[in-house]
């Protein structure tokens, strides 16, 4: 390509750019990420007591304390009104034979300006306006990992939500699940291994 081919192709490609950025603006529609040139950021949850993919210390776990590992998240969307937070195990019982979900702790009206959680966080420690709905022990608040056997999968799994969730009393995942349906911006989630004795 010669160089006024290459001018003429930048200057086309900046015009269009340009023609499309007026038509999203006309029509009151947020331009896709890209055309401004920024990169948004992805929701992304970690923990500084575990890696992605790896063991969750048994501080955490019914060998241990039994409390809730510190958890920090990134990239909340803009729109964001509330966050939910559901940590489960899709390997109960057995990881080799699984036949149930259990739930570990179910977290909902989560403030978007919320960065995280810290480490053994209760009612008392949750951010303001946070509800809490009931795990698989029936009650609510965190319940560590205590798998019968085998190496069990935890997935804590963060989501961003364009409303607030009103008219739940302690719900369970299931009723949670039900009611954040069509209102996810975005969601992360993150990992964790446990096998006891290990």
């Amino acid at each position: 390509m010669t160089g006024l081919g290459k001018h003429s192709s930048i200057r086309s490609t900046v015009w269009c750019t340009t023609v499309l950025l007026a038509v999203f603006a006309a029509a009151g529609i947020v331009a896709p990420a890209g055309l401004h040139g920024e990169a948004k950021m992805a929701l992304t949850i970690t923990s500084s007591a575990f890696a992605n993919g790896g063991q969750i210390p048994r501080t955490y776990t019914c060998e241990g304390q039994d409390i809730a590992p510190a958890l920090n998240w990134t990239g909340v969307p803009e729109g964001t009104r509330s966050l939910v937070l559901i940590v489960d195990d899709p390997d109960a019982p057995d990881p080799k034979a699984p036949k149930m979900t259990w739930i570990h702790w179910v977290l909902y009206n989560i403030p978007p300006d919320a960065a995280g959680l810290p480490e053994a966080a209760a009612t008392g420690d949750l951010p303001g306006g946070t509800e809490e709905g009931l795990n698989d022990w029936h009650r609510t608040g965190y319940g560590g990992p205590c798998p019968p056997i085998g190496r069990h999968r935890y997935f804590f799994k963060l989501y961003a939500l364009d409303t607030m969730l009103k008219g739940l009393k302690k719900p369970t995942k299931a009723e949670v699940e039900a009611a954040i349906e069509g209102h996810v911006l975005a969601q992360a989630e993150l990992v964790g291994t446990y096998q006891k004795g290990q």
